[in-house]
């Protein structure tokens, strides 16, 4: 037991955060120094026994859009264990493809993962609601990185809270590439040269055309004309050696069907996790860094069930779940403090400084510029 005195407020507060299920039982006694005492406490305080959290006024489905390889399956069962709402996760691959669906309607979402260039567009298009942030009890501003926090916040309004962040860099399967690439402009020679045929690009404007962008010694958001002519001109050149054009680049990578692909850092990490020899790399030359956010789209059917999923999921113990499963950083000092070591001290996750000062935030207009798209679209079709 704690020898601190909790106070009157605190304890009211940490008691509501369990009765709600936003906190789990041993979280609620050890910061209230009842852990000596849960057999009385439990008959005096009905709110010390057991429950399932969130349960009450919850139902249904709650239909959750993500990234691919991007959430730990045993938090998303525990919430539908714990609930009784069964989680319906849909997968994405770009922000374009979730922009298409929100503007197309009738998405059926609940609670979604955008990436921070694409907040001020979806608040622009009235497609997200302002959080409503009494429902998300587990979120705390002051345990955040400043850095990541602030895409969400438009007009002193928050629409999107921060999930974790990463950066955008390749994997190679070291086994089988004699020589790795240390810059984009490598990347892309070694895909039109001895790595032909065995290269992964993303299905995604931003990085696809972003790292060619790089390899000619440009700005990964570039949207000048004649810089991004030069790199439609190099994807083009690079399409016919490519293995493929996918996001969800794993299962390629693991069975040998491709021995480099284009990398966010959660995949990095979990493949060099699990074959020691797949190798995650920035380039040199640049790339970009990123933070995903939570969101809630408007209209959501099931809204009540979108945030109390939202909410659990930054449950600072959950949350440290999910950066083990998923291998990307959260921005949460209080999840950094439950990782183990060895992930805070993993340059995958955690660049070196003069890697992490050459990358580049994706900017707003990337995602709705109709050249972007246009490039993306004949690069595909070639």
């Amino acid at each position: 037991m704690s020898n601190d005195t909790i106070k009157p407020q605190k304890f009211l507060e940490e008691l509501r955060r369990y009765e709600k299920g936003s906190v789990t039982r041993r979280h609620f006694l050890g910061v209230t120094g009842l852990g000596l005492a849960t057999s009385v406490m439990s008959a005096a305080v009905p709110g010390l026994q057991p429950r399932k959290a969130f349960a009450e006024g919850l139902s249904g489905t709650v239909n959750f859009t993500t990234w691919p390889n991007y959430f730990a399956q045993e938090n998303i069962d525990n919430f539908t264990k714990n609930t009784g709402v069964k989680v319906n996760v849909t997968i994405f691959g770009s922000n374009e493809e979730m922009l298409a669906k929100l503007q197309a309607g009738s998405t059926g979402w609940d609670l979604f993962v955008p990436t921070n260039y694409t907040i001020s567009t979806y608040k622009k298009l009235d497609l997200i609601e302002p959080l409503d942030m009494k429902l998300v009890p587990n979120y705390d501003a002051s345990t955040q990185d400043p850095q990541f926090t602030g895409p969400g916040t438009i007009d002193g309004t928050l629409y999107a809270i921060v999930k974790d962040w990463g950066t955008t860099g390749y994997v190679v399967d070291t086994r089988k590439v004699k020589k790795t690439p240390e810059t984009w402009k490598d990347f892309f020679d070694a895909a039109q040269g001895e790595l032909s045929g065995k290269v992964l690009v993303h299905d995604y404007q931003l990085t696809t055309i972003g790292g060619a962008l790089k390899a000619l010694g440009h700005s990964f958001n570039s949207v000048d004309a004649g810089e991004m002519a030069a790199a439609e001109k190099l994807l083009l050149a690079t399409k016919p050696h490519l293995f493929g054009i996918n996001s969800d680049y794993q299962p390629s990578m693991r069975n040998g069907d491709a021995v480099m692909s284009m990398c966010w850092t959660n995949d990095g990490a979990q493949l060099h996790r699990d074959i020691k020899e797949m190798e995650y790399r920035l380039g040199k030359d640049g790339g970009e860094i990123w933070a995903d956010h939570y969101a809630i789209p408007k209209g959501a059917p099931n809204r009540a069930a979108g945030y109390a999923l939202m909410d659990y999921l930054l449950t600072p113990e959950i949350n440290a779940k999910e950066v083990k499963s998923n291998g990307a950083p959260s921005s949460d000092s209080r999840v950094n403090a439950m990782v183990p070591k060895e992930m805070l001290e993993n340059p995958i996750l955690y660049p070196a400084k003069e890697l992490l000062s050459k990358l580049e935030f994706g900017a707003a207009e990337t995602l709705t510029n109709p050249v972007r798209a246009e490039i993306m679209a004949r690069f595909k079709a070639a």
